[in-house]
């Protein structure tokens, strides 16, 4: 008797084993794919979270420390709040001061904070994957209370922390025309973010630093010319700074005193406060030279072509109103160089959100700090050699005119002041 099976029926018969098979590796497939997604996405979100921990754990650090207190436990403590409490299976926290590695490797003012997180994952372990491990770093820096020159000593500083890329719209720093900006003994700082354009080079506008200060921009730069830029290329990505600055502001000022005009020459006055209204600028006609001390002016003040003006020992304090310097005009000016308005020449409040315009003819001669927080500042070509003798600071920076504009700074000739404790995350 002949038993087996005809050949159709096996045929089946293999078609359904192979199916089976088929649909187990589909299933494995399947499996392996709800991995992927279901895991991969939670270690992403560990990914980010363990970022957040990092670096709010370095920034606790720091605050802490500046404070003299226990920056380890306060670093640890943030951590844990945020889901890491360095148990030393699912998550390890490492500090380190200074840094072990990277661009700040050995200086004690840096924080390393770096967090390994062990993740478990629900179908990783059917394809060979148990555990998924991230690995964040951050580094906070921590700057002590300090007396010294303001802003590293750099000759310009742009303040705003963000700029616009088109004309008129609060650049952050714009060189153009025919300028050539000769610096020495110090370099540009330029504290916008913006990616495209916070420094910006237009025309036959030119920076030429003749020293090893740097061009150092937070942001990225939009120049027409390399050839016209030295150092090229800049520096951009700097570590930005706060704004408001961390800085002791001037305290100065000129109590009840009243400037007052010298009534048997007509031609000079002495320091106090100046309050020409709505009719009159600073200084008053026929003025020339003015007295050692310091000009609470409130209004503006105006050097008009063709305008002598000379003082020695002075500050200029523009509590309302502008600045303006016109071309043609001469003006030579140094700040006092004793007591608290050292090296300060003239100052605009931060609340003071007006405009400063410095031009002059070839006589012009300023010496000490120019600090307008808060202004839109325009320096003019002058073809003056003496030029600026100064730190020019303002939070928008526009550079124009067809002559060379020379600034050297040094800090014996500048104002210094406190800079506040800060702490920053640079990494």
């Amino acid at each position: 008797m002949n038993l087996s099976l005809p050949h159709s029926q096996l045929h089946k018969k293999g078609e359904r084993g192979q199916a089976i098979i088929l649909i187990v590796f589909s299933i494995i497939g399947l499996i392996g794919m709800t991995a992927l997604a279901i895991d991969g996405g939670n270690a992403l979100i560990d990914r980010r979270r363990t970022e957040t921990a990092a670096s709010a754990a370095a920034l606790t650090a720091a605050l802490t420390r500046i404070n003299g207190g226990d920056w380890r436990s306060a670093a640890l403590a943030t951590a844990n709040a945020n889901g890491y409490p360095n148990d030393g299976v699912n998550s390890i926290i490492e500090m380190n001061t200074p840094p072990l590695s990277g661009p700040y490797e050995g200086n004690s003012e840096y924080i390393e904070v770096i967090i390994t997180s062990h993740l478990g994952t629900y179908f990783g372990p059917v394809i060979g994957i148990t555990k998924v491990t991230n690995v964040a770093r951050a580094v906070s820096q921590t700057k002590p209370s300090e007396y010294g020159e303001m802003f590293n000593g750099y000759a310009l500083v742009s303040l705003s922390p963000t700029s616009k890329c088109e004309e008129g719209q609060n650049r952050s720093f714009w060189i153009h025309s025919e300028a050539t900006l000769s610096l020495t003994g110090g370099g540009i700082f330029i504290n916008s973010d913006n990616k495209e354009c916070a420094f910006i080079q237009f025309g036959s506008g030119s920076v030429r630093i003749k020293d090893t200060s740097p061009i150092a921009v937070v942001g990225g730069a939009d120049i027409q010319k390399p050839k016209l830029i030295t150092p090229y290329p800049i520096q951009t990505g700097a570590v930005p700074i706060s704004y408001p600055p961390a800085i002791k502001m001037p305290k100065v000022g000129c109590g009840s005193k009243i400037a007052t005009i010298d009534e048997l020459t007509g031609t000079s006055m002495t320091e106090g406060n100046w309050d020409g209204g709505t009719d009159e600028t600073f200084p008053p006609d026929g003025i020339t030279t003015l007295g050692k001390g310091t000009y609470c002016i409130r209004g503006d003040v105006v050097f008009n072509a063709g305008t002598q003006l000379q003082g020695q020992g002075v500050l200029l304090i523009v509590e309302d109103g502008n600045l303006l310097i016109k071309g043609g005009a001469r003006v030579a000016l140094s700040a006092p160089q004793s007591g608290r308005e050292k090296g300060l020449l003239i100052y605009m409040p931060i609340e003071n959100q007006g405009r400063i315009a410095l031009n002059g003819n070839a006589d012009s001669r300023f010496r000490g700090t120019i600090f307008a927080p808060g202004a839109d500042l325009r320096i003019n070509g002058m073809d003056s050699r003496y030029g600026f003798h100064s730190q020019i600071i303002g939070r928008y920076i526009e550079v124009d005119g067809q002559d060379d504009i020379p600034v050297f700074y040094s800090d014996e000739e500048n104002f210094d002041t406190y800079n506040m404790p800060e702490v920053l995350l640079v990494e």
